[in-house]
């Protein structure tokens, strides 16, 4: 157990972090991130709060539609990176970092706060992530009917789990296909238990902080503290498909154009490691052995799925295309890697 965002958290259970990868690539792994923030906005101008303070077209959802997208200061720097959930015209939720639950709080109201009442849900709210090939079949399951045609891919709906009123929704965070359930908070429990006993013929694990890292850099998905914070912005960070101009006066709007007008100084790559040697954060980037770092990895760990190691980092623009060849200083020790493009891991099809 180790502290983070401001909760005791698991890093593995008993089985391990590459078990508890494997289960979650091949079968169903159960994730507890109740830690997670839940804030909301409602009232009659409540679209208009939400619009101002994020960077996608928040006038293209529909009830029961959900969209990631980041909040921006007013220099572009992202403040968070979030989900956005139209319960109604008059009702979102947003989903954010537990690291930043006050933090974001604070500053929607300051900023939004005339336009819409906002109230944190966070201790009421429960949330356990069910991901993997068989996580569809086993929610539905319990829901008593299909599920996959009623909430594609960032829809969601209200639905009863093992007889529990939950909110589910097809996101996630692992690059497998799957359900995050919110529920009352004191019916979380009850809906893990019943999650556990109904997969056990699934071969059902409980997942813990480590095999989350692991995935979601896999998926190549930036975490909030590592690859995007407040001295990065969505267009350095590679997120510029998040970012619509013409949806609204967002914060931090004017900055992004500047920018984008300007021209990218840097860009957040992702990199295999074409030698041993495994790139971890705060590790020197060079354009060759013994030269000034020209970056630094931002995340980087072995990928369970691939067998190699992977990361990612900022470099500047002018090496960034992919099949570009780069050194790591590893401890000391030189490791070749090369930029590739999308993903590290793709599930197939099967899934």
């Amino acid at each position: 157990m180790v502290p983070f965002g401001g909760w005791d958290m698991p890093v593995s259970y008993p089985a391990g972090i590459l078990e508890e990868h494997r289960t979650v690539r091949t079968a169903v792994g159960l994730f507890d991130v109740s830690h997670m923030g839940e804030i909301s906005l409602s009232g009659p101008r409540a679209a208009e709060a939400v619009q101002r303070l994020v960077t996608n077209a928040v006038g293209k959802l529909d009830d029961g539609a959900a969209m990631y997208t980041v909040m921006c200061a007013d220099d572009g720097g992202i403040v968070d990176d979030c989900i956005v959930y139209r319960r109604a015209a008059d009702d979102y939720l947003i989903v954010v970092n537990a690291s930043n639950v006050v933090k974001d709080r604070a500053w929607m109201v300051e900023r939004a706060g005339a336009l819409a009442t906002i109230v944190d849900e966070s201790d009421a709210t429960g949330l356990i992530a069910v991901q993997g090939p068989r996580a569809v079949a086993l929610v539905a399951r319990l829901a008593g009917r299909p599920l996959g045609d009623e909430v594609s891919a960032f829809r969601f709906a209200r639905v009863d789990v093992a007889g529990i009123p939950c909110l589910v929704a097809r996101t996630g965070y692992t690059g497998e296909d799957g359900f995050e359930l919110a529920c009352p908070e004191g019916s979380t429990r009850r809906l893990w238990d019943a999650l556990l006993e109904a997969g056990a013929t699934d071969g059902v694990r409980a997942i813990g902080l480590g095999a989350r890292d692991t995935l979601r850099l896999e998926a190549r998905l930036s975490l909030y503290g590592n690859d995007i914070d407040s001295t990065t912005t969505p267009l350095e960070a590679q997120l510029g498909w998040v970012v619509k101009f013409d949806a609204g006066d967002f914060i931090g709007r004017a900055a992004l154009l500047a920018q984008r007008a300007e021209g990218l100084k840097r860009k957040l790559v992702g990199f295999i490691a074409r030698g041993r040697g495994i790139p971890r954060h705060g590790y020197p980037i060079l354009v060759e052995a013994g030269g000034a770092p020209v970056g630094a990895v931002t995340s980087g760990t072995t990928a369970p799925s691939l067998g190699v190691a992977v990361a990612m980092g900022y470099v500047p623009t002018a090496l960034a295309e992919p099949g570009t060849m780069l050194v790591v200083d590893c401890r000391g020790k030189p490791v070749p890697v090369e930029i590739v493009k999308g993903p590290f891991y793709r599930r197939s099809a099967s899934s």
